[in-house]
């Protein structure tokens, strides 16, 4: 099966967020839509909110009135959309204050390429006044048009699901994990048009973003971090291996960690724990949020190259990480996504809990899952047998029951 758009019409695809944004427009004062550069914040607002005031603060005038004079951007207006706000701290005590005068009449919505949660003094000011969504790279039903929601997740992950076992075809990841997953690049089809565009990502972010966010001493270790990191994605984090590896100071290091977080190119995985498990990993995994940014930053310029490569099972859990990070956001209250490894090295991938349900996912690079593949996901529901259900995802074309609580499905049904 060919998922690679060669139809060069450029087509607004709608977000599966998008029924949960608007309804929070209606109740909330204020929302925020946080996601890195280029995953389509700008395009969602501008197609979804017409009827909003659009400001963006890339626009050095307006990032100007911004911070001498906040309240005169929305003087003529009580809708208004903000781009890239993080950008004028300013702007948040007069947006509360507006809030406030209005009785919670006036409504924002706030979009940042920094993730707002995580800057502090940000989402103190906006505390009880405003929701918070993120934005990733498209899903796998998002780039397809039509795909009002992921129904395929939404039904295996209740109780009473009995789907029938079949054969609903194969989809190659590799592709997908050269290319990526961010909006741009869905009518890119040439090889080099793709290497080209996420160099030119890559630039912009170290040479724009990533001084707007911190004083950065050289670029040069700045990119050599990443790199290594870009390497080990999906891995548990080792600041210490990075240190060696990199010849960058420990302390240093750190500090690259978390501008990578905070600029949304990284995500921290945590480990899941209860009282009753006395013996696990508790460091968390680091993440990428787009497979195809790690590939290309860990050096695999051509598809044969990445076909062979000694990271790909774990850039394949990281476009797996991607796309459940997708559905959570998707669920009220948003799921938590852990992973889980004892030190006896038993692991399953993901664990998603959503208050009292736990699903847990593992992710294989095989075509013939077996029941062979399951025996953590089996360890782990006897540990917690309160466990919803286990999902094996594969790179094969069935979908099949290998145990009464876990179900085999090909990686790209459940992101349809």
């Amino acid at each position: 099966m060919n998922r690679i758009h060669s139809n060069q019409e450029l087509i607004y695809r709608r977000r599966w967020i998008c029924p949960l944004v608007k309804s929070a427009i209606k109740t909330f004062p204020a929302v925020v839509i946080s996601g890195a550069r280029q995953v389509g914040k700008s395009t969602f607002l501008q197609n979804e909110f017409p009827d909003f005031k659009y400001l963006s603060l890339d626009d050095f005038s307006t990032l100007q009135q911004a911070k001498r004079d906040p309240a005169s951007l929305w003087m003529d207006s009580d809708r208004v959309i903000i781009d890239e706000a993080q950008k004028a701290p300013e702007l948040f005590p007069a947006i509360k204050s507006a809030i406030d005068r209005t009785q919670r009449k006036i409504r924002f919505v706030l979009s940042g390429s920094s993730n707002i949660l995580l800057m502090k003094n940000i989402s103190e000011t906006l505390a009880g006044r405003a929701v918070y969504f993120e934005m990733l790279p498209m899903s796998m039903g998002e780039m397809e048009t039509g795909k009002e929601s992921p129904q395929n997740f939404f039904n295996i992950i209740q109780s009473d699901y009995r789907g029938k076992e079949q054969d609903i075809g194969a989809v190659n990841p590799i592709p997908f994990l050269f290319r990526g997953f961010m909006p741009p690049l869905i009518n890119l089809t040439a090889d080099k048009d793709v290497l080209l565009w996420w160099e030119g990502y890559i630039k912009t972010y170290l040479e724009r973003d990533l001084r707007t966010l911190s004083q950065i001493e050289s670029l040069i270790d700045f990119r050599r971090v990443m790199e290594a990191f870009a390497l080990r994605t999906g891995n548990v984090l080792n600041q210490t291996e990075i240190s060696r590896d990199t010849g960058v100071s420990q302390p240093t290091v750190h500090r690259y960690i978390k501008l990578l977080e905070v600029s949304n190119i990284i995500k921290k995985v945590p480990a899941y724990y209860s009282n009753r498990t006395k013996r696990i990993t508790k460091s968390p995994k680091v993440f990428f949020i787009d497979a195809g940014l790690s590939a290309y930053l860990s050096g695999y310029h051509h598809k044969e190259s990445l076909k062979n490569a000694r990271e790909l099972g774990a850039f394949f859990e990281t476009m797996i990480f991607m796309h459940l990070t997708i559905l959570s956001e998707l669920m009220i209250p948003k799921a938590k996504i852990f992973y889980w490894r004892t030190t006896a090295g038993k692991e399953v991938d993901f664990i998603m809990e959503h208050g009292k349900n736990l699903f847990a996912f593992e992710v294989k690079l095989t075509k013939k899952p077996s029941f062979n593949d399951i025996k953590n996901l089996l360890t782990f529901i006897e540990e917690y047998p309160g466990t919803s259900r286990g999902i094996l995802l594969h790179t094969g074309s069935s979908v099949k029951w290998l145990h009464s609580k876990v179900i085999a499905v090909p990686w790209w049904w459940i992101g349809e």
